[in-house]
């Protein structure tokens, strides 16, 4: 399939790599069709926009960043996405970049849940208050490799 982003113009996207959010993400819920396009710096993902060139969200497995992290997601959440088995699952987590400079952070408070069988999507909240919307990823870096 073709799509179309801001950064690369057209790009062909195999079938395996489209996603579907039905519910949308928090603050874009009128977009629930992404595709997964990898990134120029592993281990980095686009979460592309299939209805919107200029939309897209930089994503990672928060499980390179932080050796222990939990997403505790109730049953009912992942039914929505017809998740049967712990072992469908894929956690990724959105990304800021910050224009001015600041740190760059990773949103595992609200992780993203990929049924890997169906490829449809969902947008968690965590109700574990270790984790935040802004985790300097950096300093979750270094604070791993100390260990």
């Amino acid at each position: 399939m073709e799509i179309y982003s801001k950064a690369r113009g057209k790009i062909e996207v195999k079938e395996d790599r489209l996603i579907s959010i039905p519910e949308g993400l928090f603050g874009f819920e009128n977009y629930t069709k992404y595709a997964l396009v990898d990134s120029d710096y592993e281990p980095f993902i686009w979460l592309q926009s299939c209805e919107d060139p200029n939309l897209a969200f930089l994503i990672v497995d928060p499980f390179l960043i932080s050796s222990d992290y939990e997403s505790d997601i109730d049953d009912e959440t992942l039914a929505k996405i017809d998740i049967t088995k712990p072992e469908d699952i894929i956690i990724m987590t959105i990304v800021t970049v910050p224009h001015d400079g600041s740190a760059i952070t990773a949103n595992f408070q609200g992780p993203l849940v990929i049924n890997k069988k169906n490829h449809k999507c969902i947008q968690a909240i965590l109700s574990d208050n270790r984790w935040s919307t802004k985790v300097n990823i950096v300093d979750a870096l270094n604070s791993k490799g100390g260990r």
